[in-house]
């Protein structure tokens, strides 16, 4: 947050994408075409053949003010956590962290067009990931008032997993067992792959690309739960 708004292609978005290749494990620059850029890390895990893509976009949408705690900071917030907490070979698959550029539509472009124009740095990324065995998405994942029930288009088997997950963490109520309307995200390129792919992302969420999407909107206990989840979801794949 100190940085404030970070656009894709911004100093701001550049110095927090440096910040980020120094935070990840094998940390790493992927080209995304406009001068962006993803960042990845690798943990290697017990089974180096296989591996799973956990994924949170750091860009924020280009609006004067506009900070992104949730839509952005929060997903990767715990992204850079997870990297930091995973140890090599402690868990079966390998892990690629993948903090991705260029997902919000850029200024001047219309939201109708996000398929155009939006998820720029997936994708760069999904056709180089098209072997993962999983795609695991972190977008609204830190409001206080969290509820992350499937999103319509996440694999639904790879989604009981993580339901399953978070019943054996003590989190279970976050993911109720319902199904909301498809979103346009991260983890559509991937799906489009052939990688089953889910989505965690609250979108009943009244700050969307609004100035209160501060500090103030996130909570450190939401950002654990889901934490815990994954690192607990990341054990039985």
């Amino acid at each position: 947050m100190k940085l404030g708004p970070r656009p894709a292609g911004s100093p701001a978005s550049r110095k927090l994408a440096a910040q980020l290749k120094a935070a990840l494990p094998r940390g790493s620059f992927q080209p995304v075409s406009g001068g962006l850029r993803n960042v990845v890390g690798f943990v290697r895990g017990r089974d180096p053949s296989r591996y799973v893509v956990v994924a949170a976009h750091y860009d924020t949408k280009d609006l004067p003010g506009f900070v992104g705690a949730n839509d952005g900071a929060s997903g990767t917030a715990v992204l850079v956590q997870l990297a930091r907490t995973i140890k090599p070979r402690t868990i079966g698959p390998s892990i690629v962290f993948l903090a991705l550029d260029g997902e919000e539509v850029p200024a001047g472009q219309p939201d109708s067009q996000f398929l155009t124009y939006g998820i720029r740095g997936a994708k760069v990324a999904a056709p180089i990931y098209r072997k993962a065995k999983a795609m695991i998405l972190l977008d609204f994942v830190g409001d206080k008032d969290l509820s992350l029930p499937r999103e319509a288009s996440s694999d639904p088997a790879l989604w009981q997993q993580l339901r399953r997950a978070a019943a054996r963490v003590g989190v279970a109520s976050l993911f109720p067992p319902r199904t909301t309307g498809p979103v346009l995200d991260d983890h559509y390129p991937f799906a489009r792959e052939g990688v089953p792919s889910i989505d965690l992302i609250d979108f009943d969420f009244p700050c969307w690309h609004r100035a209160c999407d501060d500090l103030s909107a996130v909570s450190m206990r939401s950002l654990d739960a889901v934490g815990e989840t994954i690192i607990e979801l990341l054990r039985s794949l």
